[in-house]
Formats: structure tokens, C-alpha cells, sequence
């Protein structure tokens, strides 16, 4: 899967490498590796590091924390596209008895099922797992701190309940559902719950003086589908791949996009800040580009995955800290030096291969009252409808099978748009979701709700 680093321009290879130098100097920390995916291909790494002579390079190991829950998020969704459950399923039709069931699964891969962000003390992330053997001991005596549903609240317990909920409908440990469905068919040999050679070692940096301490590295038990894995930048990459285009071994491109789309209610502060949460993804909106990935951290470590979809670009960045650099910057910034110094080049303009000729007749300009939309074709076999200028509803639509198409987003999401015909076959209106669209403002000729003026379009006089 790698190629060449020469596939970036010696300036963008630099200003990556500046980047991520400043970041571990800045930092202050041991060791920080980077990689960057563009057009399903790694094109660039770099490392720095404390050592002299010593760099890690795409397969030295190091501990992911919260990117773990998107893995665990794509076990779920897999079971959601077999038929084995419904997102919308409380919890307790499939994992019943943990006395948070009403939450559903949709709830709980958002992070708004209501539940506690941690378990009860100790703290889960700095001790053995061994210390809780049962979902009770993860969830306490008050898992609920808000009401099911309602805000937005991260929560490792909850993906606690989503790793459990695998292993009952598997029947199998979480671990080994994740090996058999998820890393092998996507080539990850370097993904696992525990580390094998070559990797980093945890470190903590005094927060006042340039030396450290070595961090604690423990098997999360219970918790493991919330944090436990260890990867590389090359694994992450190959994940980062999958994340933009699916893989129809592990999860149709569908269901990915699916994962990328905003699922938990946005609070405040969070429309302020630009960010969002789907289906075990991390979304933000910054230097004016969506970003989808996610961060993660453990004792010992920080990383992050960030993908530009519009841009095909994706960054990776490892670190061996507990804390230092703000990895979520990194990223983003990587994917903005690659985007901006080296934008995408669209694929040729081609004509379509064939054409209906009844939605072809759809095509052009509409009228909703007196705002004026335009409906136009896509390469996928749907079309678009939006304002002819400026801002409003817009969205795509997908045809059905008995001739009506389906909203695809924003407003019209789910809605039903039909044409309406003639006795003689010519089109009379477009029906949306009760929405009459007319190829005139309020065309006498439609059924227009509430009927025209008989005395037409008038000035003053």
C-alpha cells in the first residue's frame, strides 16, 4: 500500500515534517510518528524523536485509547446490516438485564444513551481490568446521569455495553470478533489488544521539569472495547482508507457514510465549536473543511485520526505521552498543508451512459410558490434539487423502485417526492412531502394548495 513519498511535492513533504516537529518539541514528548493517505495510498511519514538515532517508522506499535470505540462501532454495524438487530432496538431486547436498557443502540455508538463518561473508582484506565469482571462493576449503582436520549455525553461505559452486546450476539469474546470481521479482512497485522515488538513504551513528562516517568500499561478487561488496542500509523492509514470508502468485506460504503453523519443532539457549545458526533466517529468543522475521525488517549499515549473526505486526504498521528501535544490539531493540520498545497484534481467531466428520458424531463427549473429550485441529474442515477441561488433546502434524491424517490438529507431527508401526471402523460407538478413544485410561480395550470387568483400576476395600479 505505500508508495513513494516523492508523490508529494518537496515543499508539502517539508512543511509536513515542520509540522510535526514542532509538535513533539513543543510538546515535549518522547516520540511522535505521523503518516498521511491520499487517494487510498500512504504518501507520506515522518518521526521525530528524543532519541538520536532512533526513529519509529509505520509499524512500531503504539496504544490508540478512544479510536478502539470505532472499531467496536463497526462490529455493531455489521450485526445492523446482517439483520441480527435494528439501531433503533433498546438495549435490553439483546442484552438484557444491565438496568440502562432503554437506551437504544443508536443511543449508545452517539454517546447519548444518558450514561456516566467513567466507571466507578478506581479509575478504570490506570488499573487492571481484573478489578471489574461484570458489567455491574463497570456501570455502578448510577449509570444514568441524564435522561436517555436528550444531550450528548461521552461515555466509555456505554461502548462497554456495545463490545458486550458483540459478544452475545456473536458468541464469541470481543476480541476475537473484532480479529475474524474486522482486522484480518482489512489487512491489519499490526492492530491487536496487546503489543507486540516493535513498539513505544508509555511515558509521562513532569509537567515543570524535562524528565519522565514511566506510565502504567494495563489490560482494560471489561473496558476493552472502549480503549484497549494497539496500532501503527501504516495499520490506521489502511483503516483511514476504509473509513472513507468502505470495503464491502467489512462494511458496504453506505453504511460508512452512515457512520460519518451526525447522530447525537449538538449542544451549545458544541455548535459553537463545530463539532458533532456520529456512529463511533468524531466530526468537526474547521479551517472551513469537515473532518471525521477520532482521538484517543491512555496513560502513556495520545493519537488521532483525521479524514478530509472532500479533500481525500487523511493524517495519523502517534505519541507516547500521557499529555504534551494536542494531536487533534496535528491532524487537522496535516490534512490542510497536504488539501491546500496540493488540492485534489476532480475527475474528468464524462456524459452519462444512458439517461430515462421521463426523469430527464424533470430536469431544469421549478418553482416552490415563488421560490425558485433547480432539479438536476447526478452521475449516480438520482438528482438534486436546491436553490437556484443562494441559500435554502436542498438535497439529493434516490429513485424507488415504483417510480417515486426518497430524500437523501437536510429537510427533506426521508421524504417522498413523486411527479404527478396528466391524463395526456405531460407533467403537472412535483409532489414533496405535500410540497407542490410548478414550472411557472403558482401555475394556474397545477393543482396549486389554496387554488390561484383568477386574476393573475397584477401591478399596481
Amino acid at each position: 500500500m505505500t508508495t513513494p513519498q516523492e508523490e508529494l511535492l518537496p515543499a508539502t513533504r517539508r512543511a509536513l515534517t515542520h509540522r510535526i516537529a514542532v509538535a513533539q518539541a513543543e510538546g515535549r514528548t518522547p516520540s511522535l510518528v505521523a503518516a498521511v493517505v491520499r487517494g487510498g495510498q500512504i504518501v507520506w511519514h515522518g518521526a521525530r524523536t528524543s532519541v538520536d538515532g532512533h526513529g519509529p517508522d509505520e509499524n512500531v506499535q503504539y496504544r490508540i485509547g478512544s479510536i478502539t470505540k470505532t472499531f467496536t462501532a463497526v462490529l455493531v454495524l455489521r450485526l445492523r446490516d446482517e439483520g441480527v438487530l435494528d439501531l433503533g432496538d433498546p438495549l435490553e431486547k439483546h442484552l438484557p438485564g444491565t438496568g440502562v436498557g432503554e437506551a437504544t443502540i443508536a443511543e449508545l455508538l452517539a454517546h447519548s444513551g444518558g450514561l456516566a463518561a467513567e466507571s466507578p473508582a478506581p479509575w478504570w484506565e490506570r488499573t487492571p481490568g481484573s478489578l471489574r469482571p461484570e458489567l455491574a462493576d463497570v456501570l455502578g449503582e448510577q449509570p444514568l446521569l441524564h435522561p436517555v436520549g436528550r444531550r450528548h455525553h461521552y461515555s466509555n461505559p456505554g461502548y462497554t455495553l456495545l463490545g458486550a452486546l458483540v459478544e452475545k450476539l456473536r458468541g464469541a469474546a470481543w476480541e476475537e470478533v473484532l480479529q475474524r470481521e474486522v482486522l484480518d479482512p482489512l489487512g491489519l497485522e499490526r492492530t491487536a489488544t496487546r503489543p507486540s515488538a516493535p513498539h513505544a513504551g508509555g511515558w509521562a513528562v513532569h509537567p515543570w521539569a524535562d524528565v519522565m516517568l514511566a506510565e502504567p500499561t494495563e489490560d482494560l478487561g471489561r473496558m476493552a472495547p472502549a480503549g484497549q488496542l494497539w496500532s501503527t500509523t501504516g495499520d490506521l492509514a489502511r483503516f483511514a482508507v476504509f473509513l472513507t470508502q468502505g470495503d464491502d468485506k467489512v462494511l458496504r460504503a453506505e453504511t460508512v457514510r452512515e457512520m460519518r453523519t451526525p447522530a447525537a443532539p449538538a449542544e451549545a457549545a458544541d455548535v459553537v465549536d463545530g463539532t458533532a458526533y456520529g456512529l463511533g466517529l468524531q466530526l468537526q468543522h474547521r479551517d472551513g473543511r469537515l473532518l471525521v475521525g477520532h482521538s484517543g488517549s491512555l496513560p502513556g499515549f495520545l493519537a488521532n485520526l483525521t479524514i478530509g473526505v472532500e479533500d481525500d486526504v487523511a493524517a495519523v498521528v502517534l505519541t507516547n505521552c500521557t499529555s504534551g501535544p494536542l494531536l487533534a490539531g496535528v491532524g487537522s493540520d496535516l490534512v490542510r498543508i497536504v488539501a491546500e498545497a496540493e488540492p485534489r484534481i476532480p475527475e474528468p467531466w464524462r456524459p452519462l451512459r444512458e439517461v430515462d428520458a421521463s426523469v430527464l424531463e424533470l430536469a431544469g427549473q421549478w418553482y416552490w410558490g415563488t421560490h425558485a429550485f433547480a432539479l438536476r441529474l447526478t452521475p449516480d442515477g438520482g438528482f438534486s434539487l436546491g436553490p437556484l441561488s443562494g441559500q435554502g433546502r436542498r438535497s439529493r434524491f434516490r429513485a424507488n423502485d415504483d417510480g417515486s424517490w426518497t430524500g437523501l438529507e437536510g429537510y427533506y431527508a426521508g421524504e417522498s417526492l413523486r411527479a404527478v401526471r396528466r391524463t395526456d402523460g405531460t407533467v403537472s407538478h412535483l409532489d414533496l412531502g405535500s410540497f407542490v413544485f410548478t414550472r411557472q410561480p403558482y401555475d394556474e395550470g397545477a393543482v396549486v394548495p389554496g387554488g390561484v387568483d383568477p386574476q393573475g400576476w397584477q401591478g399596481i395600479g
